[in-house]
């Protein structure tokens, strides 16, 4: 059987694939895991960065001894697939990537990262706290600058750009909502169409959350994209 690794996005979680694994396990072996930092998984002393990550996804493959391997990624776990793609594409055949941002500048990163501030958090948005600290522990508070810094690094020297997308030669599919207020219907149709063998899907009424998606669209573009039946 197939393999298919689904990745979370940054500040998210493995469970979030929970109620797809069950459909899903019907024409692949499942196969998902936490990056670093996330859920009940230690912080690197060294920080993160989109490098770190993407090496994650290998190892993963490697530790796993996983060919075959088609990979959805939400949100920064596409950004990473697609790292991982470009720098180690013998184990990769195909991604899915959903309300993956592509656009990083500087400025965007800093604005960004501006809204990942754990004490605002708490006083702004307490139940999104909450949910942070059930899925991270009290170490959601030092995750939160981690990832500042990962969307820094990223806007000063972006490792997917238009010149490395084209290099990405596997099939690939960018998924964004058409109410996601973190990634641009734009950044996605050039992102598209920077990548030679790529399709592009808009969802409509979506929005950014993984949690927010309904599971009988995403089941719909997943079936026809790998040719499910």
């Amino acid at each position: 059987m197939k393999n298919l690794l689904l990745l979370h996005g940054a500040l998210g979680h493995s469970d979030i694939f929970k109620p797809y694994e069950k459909e899903l396990s019907k024409y692949f072996t499942i196969h998902s895991f936490l990056f670093s930092g996330h859920g009940n998984t230690e912080l690197p002393e060294n920080g993160i960065s989109i490098e770190k990550y993407s090496d994650e996804v290998r190892a993963y493959l490697e530790k796993e001894d996983l060919q075959d391997v088609h990979v959805f990624g939400h949100s920064m776990g596409g950004y990473a697939a697609l790292c991982c793609a470009l720098r180690f594409p013998e184990r990769i055949n195909s991604v899915m990537t959903l309300g993956t941002k592509f656009e990083w500048t500087e400025r965007q990163a800093l604005k960004e990262s501006k809204m990942l501030d754990p004490e605002s958090i708490l006083l702004k948005v307490p139940k999104y706290a909450e949910q942070l600290e059930n899925q991270h522990g009290t170490k959601w508070k030092q995750l939160l600058p981690a990832i500042a810094d990962m969307m820094i690094s990223l806007g000063k020297n972006p490792p997917l750009n238009e010149s490395s997308l084209w290099a990405i030669t596997i099939p690939v599919q960018i998924m964004t909502g058409d109410k996601d207020n973190m990634v641009s219907i734009e950044e996605s149709v050039n992102a598209y169409r920077s990548i030679p063998n790529a399709k592009l899907a808009i969802l409509p009424d979506t929005k950014h959350p993984m949690e927010k998606v309904r599971p009988n669209l995403l089941f719909d573009l997943m079936k026809d994209f790998w040719n499910l039946s």
